[in-house]
């Protein structure tokens, strides 16, 4: 095969073999997540009062509570280091506790052979009897499975080390009694565990010597580069958000097929909403399950973003705009909002009901992620002479959505919730987000009258000046709305802290800047507009003498024309200055 053939063979086996590397990379490390999250729910105090409680009370082993504590925290350090083991070494682990798996499965396929033989009584020989020839033969082939894949995960050919339990099956071929043959059982699970025995024995010094080799790295790494590298580089190799994120989904299904599985009827659509968020709920109980329900959440945020990214521009938003929105945005959110109202300590209910506000939340935040992707290129797209159908209806079709959903989420959760201060905020997001796609859609629409008409329409800038100016200021009348009302609850209902700075914080940022910006805006504007009145009109002299010709198009223009070009550059020229200034 010539050369250049084989390079896009190699370059396909290198991206499998590298992806295939990476899955393995998060899904062996998902037990440890797992470990550690059941350690986190365990209750170690009711876990010894169990054991003061049982048969095992008198055991001198179990009259302290130290031992349970003792298993809790080798449960943790086992978890940690499990979590951070290099990849080949987490490999070879998994590979030796799956040996283990299969020499415990070779002893039980053996026990149960021995069993079925006692209770038989027939001690003759097996070709005589066909279900003890059945049994034999079933027996026999499972113990070669065990023994062939054990040699293979181990990578070795001496077969025989882990061919110990096929001793009562060698035994029962020579006709050995049948009391004999549990002696040998015995025996083979004895000599089994010997084994076991001495290959820990001889690795003892392995953890040891590849603790001390990580130590010699971190501190040369730590000494080198510092702890941000250091902890850059530990999140990038453990892959920590989609870590989370399989483990919060691994979670999550578990909990969905456990309530399915003890259900015969189906539920209702109500019914499955409710299960919906206490399923969520209960699985955002510990502190790992809420950090992957924060990871997915921006995952699931990256998604829509990337989709309605494509949705608009298809794959060339993506050679234009290869820096997206990460989603991370919402999943801060969620976890602010989640440790500031103390998600993980209430009840499952409780959860359920406080996770609703806060997932609408965080859906109103991507909604508005949406309008700001949105909103540029709905106007490029108006402003421009594109006359591709399918590219206006996609924009179009968005800026409806933006414009119902964001209301119909705002009327539901006045349905399902009493009104209140912290109520009203959320809404008024949504209400915002419309606000503003109203705005875009006036002003697409404005574009396209354009468009259409022969003659140019006048005054266009004065329009869409007056169109932005009067959705912002229906934006600062909903603020200074949501300002009254939190006022009014604080002044006749029932005063907290922290209602208070949050009102405000409302009232500087969402009323007093927005005033703020909205009168200099208008300053600007009309300082620029008696600027422009003021100038002179070119006259014909004045053309003639400049020759007559456009700086713009190299053409000849009447006096009109070239009263418009010289309004135009001045309007610039004193808006730029205006903007400098304001911005020193």
């Amino acid at each position: 095969m010539p050369q250049s053939a084989t390079h896009p063979l190699i370059r396909n086996r290198m991206a499998a073999k590298e992806k295939l590397e990476a899955m393995l990379n998060v899904a062996l490390r998902v037990p440890s997540i797992m470990l550690l999250d059941v350690l986190y729910r365990w209750d170690v105090s009711s876990f010894f009062q169990q054991i003061q409680r049982s048969s095992l009370n008198n055991n001198p082993l179990f009259q302290y509570k130290y031992l349970a504590l003792n298993m809790h925290y080798v449960g943790y350090i086992l978890s940690v280091v499990l979590l951070t083991l290099p990849r080949q070494h987490l490999v070879q682990l998994y590979l030796y506790f799956l040996t283990a798996l299969l020499l415990y499965a070779g002893h039980q396929i053996s026990r149960d052979y021995v069993r079925s033989e006692l209770e038989s009584g027939y001690e003759g020989p097996m070709y005589l009897e066909p279900l003890s020839m059945n049994r034999f033969m079933t027996a026999l082939i499972g113990q070669l499975v065990v023994c062939t894949l054990c040699s293979c995960v181990m990578k070795t050919k001496q077969i025989w080390l882990f061919s110990a339990h096929m001793l009562p099956l060698l035994a029962r071929l020579c006709l050995v009694p049948l009391e004999t043959i549990v002696i040998i059982n015995k025996f083979a699970m004895i000599f089994t565990g010997l084994e076991v025995l001495y290959f820990l024995a001889s690795n003892l010094l392995v953890p040891y010597n590849l603790a001390k080799s990580a130590y010699r790295e971190l501190v040369q790494v730590v000494e080198v580069y510092g702890l941000l590298a250091l902890g850059m580089s530990l999140w990038n190799q453990l892959v920590v958000p989609v870590l989370f994120m399989v483990f919060w989904l691994v979670l999550f299904a578990l909990q969905i097929y456990s309530y399915f599985s003890t259900r015969d009827q189906p539920a209702s659509r109500e019914r499955l909403l409710f299960l919906f968020l206490t399923s969520i709920a209960e699985c955002c109980s510990t502190p790992y399950s809420l950090l992957g329900l924060v990871f997915t959440v921006s995952f699931v945020a990256l998604g829509v973003l990337t989709l309605c990214k494509f949705y608009l521009q298809g794959y060339r938003a993506f050679m234009n705009d290869p820096a997206m929105n990460r989603g991370m945005t919402e999943g801060v959110t969620l976890l602010i909002l989640a440790v500031q109202t103390g998600l993980i300590e209430l009840q499952v209910v409780h959860r359920a009901f406080l996770l609703s506000i806060i997932l609408f939340i965080v859906v109103a935040s991507i909604l508005q992620s949406m309008l700001e992707i949105a909103d540029p290129i709905v106007l490029a797209l108006g402003a421009s002479r594109d006359k591709s159908l399918w590219k206006h209806f996609r924009a179009v079709s968005l800026c409806l959505f933006l414009l119902v959903f964001p209301a119909y989420m705002a009327y539901m959760i006045c349905q399902f919730f009493h009104m209140d201060f912290w109520l009203l905020i959320i809404i008024s997001s949504s209400i915002l987000t419309s606000l503003q796609v109203l705005g875009t859609l006036f002003i697409y629409v404005l574009f396209m009258v354009e468009e259409f008409r022969r003659e140019p329409v006048e005054n266009m800038d004065d329009v869409i000046y007056y169109v932005n100016g009067t959705y912002r200021l229906l934006e600062f009348l909903v603020a200074l709305c949501v300002v009254a009302y939190g006022v009014s609850e604080t002044i006749f209902g029932e005063w907290t802290v922290m209602g208070s700075m949050i009102i405000f914080i409302h009232s500087y940022y969402n009323v007093w800047l927005r005033a703020q910006l909205g009168w200099k805006s208008f300053l600007l504007r009309r300082d620029a507009v008696n600027k422009i009145k003021s100038l002179p009109t070119a006259t014909k002299d004045q053309l003639e003498q400049h020759n007559d010709i456009c700086a713009i198009c190299y053409q000849v223009c009447s006096s009109s024309e070239m009263v418009l070009l010289w309004i135009l550059f001045c309007f610039l020229m004193v808006f730029c200055w205006k903007s400098w200034s304001f911005c020193l």
